[in-house]
């Protein structure tokens, strides 16, 4: 099993296997259909957040694309293997999983063969379900897993929230990316009712907010007035740091540590560590209804409310 640090953050040697999880780590499905809306830089970076805290993470890189691989500094080329030997060629966990430089933050990596995962799997029996076995055997040495699922609603994403206890949906602070929220519901009923009944739509977590315009404020008002506390009381704001951080291979705690980024995503990690699956079970209703207009929920935390925002305006140094 693969040693940690040696690269950037803490330079101790940690590995699966360790004693610290007294219970079986909770599986989060970082999932929303619309692209752009920050579901790899939510998993990488709420990831390395929760391991500041001592906790032990898990980020599962199911998307082809591998953003969480290379945001973690792990070069995909030197891989041996990957999330798409775990799916099929039954390669065993403990093998696909590879140390990142920050302690307690482990990776399962995805490469570019992935994209050939949704046509091999067809043929595959029980295919729905290979992830979660494949979890199953490492749950115990974990406290959360981290599922960054693709964008799209094909079986590599049906397999992350078949593997999930609940889902966390980042909603980009647009107009636009409210339009696939009620999909992504009516999705989770269909895998909720044939797959998955344990499975809860948990957290939605507002990204890339801009407090300078009204449309961030009016989309942020819209969200929790049609889903109240489900919405995380954190908005993640739009910066350039954020941006910058995995073209370094680093999450923004260990890139900017005293960035608003940086800053957001742990605060976030608090929210997430005790929050209960309180999330929207059969016969909630809200997989029908959609978000129309403005709404008079809670105001939003105020990153950016001033009108500045360094990160955002400023080059980086």
């Amino acid at each position: 099993m693969p040693e940690q640090g040696q690269g950037v953050g803490n330079p101790q040697a940690d590995d699966i296997g360790g004693e610290d999880s007294p219970r079986p780590a909770r599986v989060v499905a970082v999932a929303n259909q619309k692209g752009g809306v920050g579901k790899t830089t939510t998993a990488v970076n709420l990831g390395a957040a929760m391991a500041e805290l001592g906790k032990r993470v898990l980020v599962v890189d199911l998307d082809p694309q591998a953003n969480a691989t290379t945001g973690l500094g792990i070069d995909t080329r030197s891989l041996e293997n990957s999330t798409y030997d775990l799916l099929l060629r039954d390669v065993a966990t403990e093998d696909c999983i590879e140390a990142t430089s920050v302690r307690n933050l482990f990776l399962l990596p995805a490469t570019i063969d992935l994209a050939g995962a949704e046509i091999e799997l067809v043929a595959s029996f029980s295919r729905e379900s290979k992830l979660r076995r494949a979890l199953d055997s490492v749950r115990g040495d974990f406290d959360f897993i981290l599922i960054d699922c693709p964008p799209s609603l094909g079986l590599l994403t049906v397999n992350g929230l078949t593997a999930a206890e609940e889902v966390l949906v980042p909603i980009q602070c647009e107009y636009y990316a409210l339009e696939g929220l009620g999909q992504l519901l009516r999705n989770l009923d269909l895998v909720r009712a044939n797959l998955n009944p344990k499975l809860v739509m948990g957290m939605i977590v507002l990204t890339m907010y801009d407090g300078r315009t009204k449309l961030s404020q009016q989309v942020s008002e819209e969200v929790r007035a049609h889903f109240g506390d489900r919405v995380s009381e954190v908005v993640i704001p739009r910066t350039v740091r954020l941006s910058e951080a995995p073209s370094f291979g680093q999450p923004i705690t260990v890139f900017d540590p005293t960035s608003r980024g940086a800053i957001a995503y742990r605060e976030l990690a608090k929210e997430v560590l005790p929050h209960a699956q309180r999330g929207l079970g059969p016969g909630s209703g809200l997989a029908d209804s959609h978000p129309g207009g403005p709404g008079s929920g809670r105001n939003s935390p105020s990153p950016g409310e001033d009108g500045g925002d360094p990160d955002q305006s400023a080059p980086a140094t």
